[in-house]
């Protein structure tokens, strides 16, 4: 009897183990809590004993997105499905990298860094594969180009805002109100150390890219120079950014890979086009109006 209550003692459970693989859970995607992420997290049970890296994990998700855009170009009803499939094998894959790297408390700088591009890579991958496989099999070619391209940005666009804002919400929940401008220090830090060193070429390209994501991801929310901050304690944040935190979530990678998938299954890939242009972009709309709205709520000091 002691020695099976020991042994319950001595081993934490998966239900445990899977809420510590998670970020604040009031910044994850309610899809992401409860269908991608515990698949993921059976991935990574499964490996976990291996010598498989999360960078690993997030080239196997690169692969998959750009294996995903393929499909899409063929443009054929059983491609757009083969495709949606790999889709969502991206996707599972981008979850579980980041869950295996904080269960084994290994993740890095650049292994962060790759990650965040492997969402803009899969991305391009998808939307480029959709306007030659859908687009050009279109009776308006032209149109559907033009569409696909504002779809796929207004995406990114919701990507950067989502992102932006989540990494906000967690900096000032945890007190710490300069985490976005010392990560911009520690990837210039980092692609400079990747420049005295030879062969790392591959990181150097991703590092580069990733800065510059950076940059626009900051000019684009951005309303006010540094030299204004906010005055706001932790608790204060939490309380006025907790429900806007989980509207922003509704237009993230996940709800908009999930759309894509259903869409495809559907095979109506110019519904999913309307439901971007029209609904993503009408509640993002909204939310940016009511985020200003509750930062003009805060006061506002001269640095």
């Amino acid at each position: 009897m002691t020695q099976n209550v020991n042994n319950s003692q001595g081993q934490t459970s998966w239900y445990s183990e899977y809420v510590h693989s998670l970020k604040l859970k009031e910044v994850e995607q309610l899809l992401d809590l409860f269908f991608f992420r515990p698949i993921a997290f059976l991935l990574v049970k499964a490996i976990y004993r291996t010598n498989i890296r999360p960078n690993h994990l997030t080239i196997a998700a690169i692969l998959m997105g750009i294996i995903a855009g393929l499909y899409y170009s063929v443009g054929t009803p059983s491609a757009l499905t083969i495709g949606a499939l790999f889709y969502m094998a991206f996707n599972i894959l981008d979850c579980s990298d980041g869950q295996l790297a904080r269960l084994k408390k290994n993740g890095t700088t650049f292994g962060r860094i790759l990650d965040g591009m492997a969402d803009l890579t899969a991305t391009i991958a998808v939307f480029v594969g959709l306007a030659f496989g859908f687009a050009n099999h279109q009776e308006n070619v032209s149109f559907w180009w033009i569409m696909l391209s504002l779809a796929g940005i207004s995406n990114m666009i919701h990507c950067v805002l989502v992102d932006f804002y989540r990494n906000r919400f967690l900096d000032y929940f945890l007190g710490s109100k300069n985490n976005f401008e010392d990560g911009l220090v520690e990837f210039k830090n980092a692609l400079a150390l990747a420049k005295q060193q030879k062969g790392k070429w591959f990181e150097r390209v991703i590092l580069f890219s990733y800065l510059k994501y950076s940059y626009f991801q900051s000019t684009l929310v951005a309303s006010r120079k540094s030299s204004v901050t906010i005055k706001v304690n932790p608790q204060e944040y939490y309380r006025k950014n907790r429900l806007i935190m989980r509207l922003w979530l509704f237009i993230g990678p996940t709800s908009q890979i999930t759309c894509m998938i259903i869409c495809s299954f559907l095979h109506r890939i110019d519904l999913f086009v309307w439901i971007t242009l029209i609904g993503f972009n009408g509640l993002t709309f909204i939310l940016w109006i009511a985020q200003k709205i509750i930062e003009s709520t805060y006061k506002k000091v001269n640095e």
